[in-house]
């Protein structure tokens, strides 16, 4: 098979859906002789801020001279970039080599149980551990869940470290419609005598976590309890037993991502004080502040400004909205929203219309993005307008500001379309 042909079969996989639990896991990487466990590994896993959380500690440790693998999801710009190394996507080659690998496995596994066939992201995180664990190993892999945790395709390995972002009402249908539900699912990736870095800060799911950590044996390392982000603007402090980090700016704006660097600053002082790293912490602050993360408030055109934001449920999108007012409280903002199917909508929508001068909705081209008469009957704004060719809407923009958002993966096909007008 070639690159495009080893694609092809990964993307063909996407029918077999959603499928929660890691029996095809296990099976299928016994099969490989467990490369998952070979890896020096961080998991991440959250509702929100993942990705971000994911690349400060990537940026960080590779400023410490150490070689770091990363899995991520969804892609932005290219396929290949779920699975990283310092930053880089693996070559097409490597992707051909990897599939196949891990085909005939899946093809085992199809035939010789009734656990039923491996789906996409199943096959992709399959590939993540085999290349990090026997093709390229490095010092450190920074594994982030998909959907979930407990049930999460990831949740096969025992990591050094894990960090909870946060637990936010996402993927209800899946993982449960109340925060302690979802914390439930989310307290399966803590491992015994395993450290957890967490910000939760919903009183039910804050209680459940902190009990699963004590009866874990864990040490437990929380926001506003172990450790401090203390927020003066642009700037914030930060700290941690006896460290205090001040007058840190982060490239990518806004409160919650001073809370994001604050949970891959605070992971890396707990791995330096139990001699997992050395760090030079002038690096690897500057490495941080340095830090920059696609999709994510991402300023692409200055006149007239253009903003990608890829909020995908309702607590990301009332952080963007805070953000927004807080950065540009004086501009007229637009909004460009598409999104797909399973999200709170009219929550959504409801949060972004405090911000929009107009409010602009389309669709775009993917199984379960949302048709644009669903988005457009669900707004209230007064000014809502119907965009069918967003790439020539965008490019002919001529407002103050556009703030294009609603999904990641509204986000990727915006790139990809942009890319392949220019």
């Amino acid at each position: 098979m070639n690159y495009l042909e080893s694609l092809y079969w990964i993307h063909e996989r996407y029918k077999f859906g959603i499928k929660p639990g890691i029996k095809r896991m296990e099976w299928m990487l016994e099969r490989l002789d467990h490369p998952e466990r070979k890896i020096n590994g961080i998991h991440v896993v959250g509702t929100n801020g993942k990705g971000s959380t994911v690349s400060y500690l990537k940026n960080a440790l590779m400023a410490n001279n150490y070689t770091v693998g990363t899995f991520t999801s969804p892609y932005i710009e290219t396929f290949n970039e779920r699975i990283s190394l310092n930053g880089y996507p693996i070559t097409n080659d490597e992707i051909v080599e990897l599939v196949s690998i891990v085909k005939p496995v899946s093809e085992m596994l199809d035939a010789e149980t009734d656990l039923g066939v491996a789906t996409e992201f199943e096959i992709i995180t399959m590939m993540m551990f085999l290349y990090f664990g026997q093709i390229h190993p490095v010092d450190f892999v920074i594994v982030e869940a998909g959907l979930g945790a407990k049930n999460d395709s990831t949740n096969v390995f025992m990591p050094m470290m894990t960090i909870l972002t946060s637990i936010g009402l996402d993927h209800t249908n899946i993982i449960g419609d109340s925060y302690l539900d979802i914390a439930k699912e989310k307290a399966g990736v803590i491992k015994t005598g395993v450290p957890l870095v967490y910000a939760v800060k919903n009183d039910d799911a804050k209680a459940y976590i902190n009990d699963v950590v004590e009866e874990k044996h864990a040490k437990g390392i929380k926001l506003d309890r172990d450790f401090h982000c203390l927020s003066n603007g642009k700037e914030f402090t930060f700290r941690y037993k006896d460290y205090e980090l001040e007058n840190i700016e982060l490239k990518m704006i806004g409160k919650h991502q001073q809370e994001n660097a604050s949970l891959a600053i605070a992971t890396l002082l707990e791995m330096f004080d139990r001699g997992m790293i050395m760090l030079n912490f002038n690096k690897t602050i500057d490495a941080i502040e340095a830090t920059t993360w696609t999709g994510r408030i991402e300023e692409i055109q200055q006149h007239p400004t253009i903003i990608f934001d890829g909020a995908h449920n309702k607590e990301s999108i009332d952080v963007l909205v805070e953000t927004m007012q807080q950065y540009y409280p004086d501009r007229k903002i637009d909004v460009l929203f598409s999104a797909i199917d399973g999200k709170p909508i009219g929550k959504m929508l409801k949060s972004l219309e405090h911000i929009a001068e107009t409010f602009y909705v389309t669709t775009f081209d993917f199984p379960k993005a949302l048709p644009v008469d669903t988005l457009y009957e669900n707004v209230e704004h007064e000014r809502t307008v119907k965009i069918k060719d967003y790439a020539q809407f965008i490019k002919d923009y001529d407002g103050d500001l556009l703030l294009v958002t609603g999904s990641l993966y509204f986000i990727s096909s915006v790139k990809d379309k942009i890319k392949q007008d220019k």
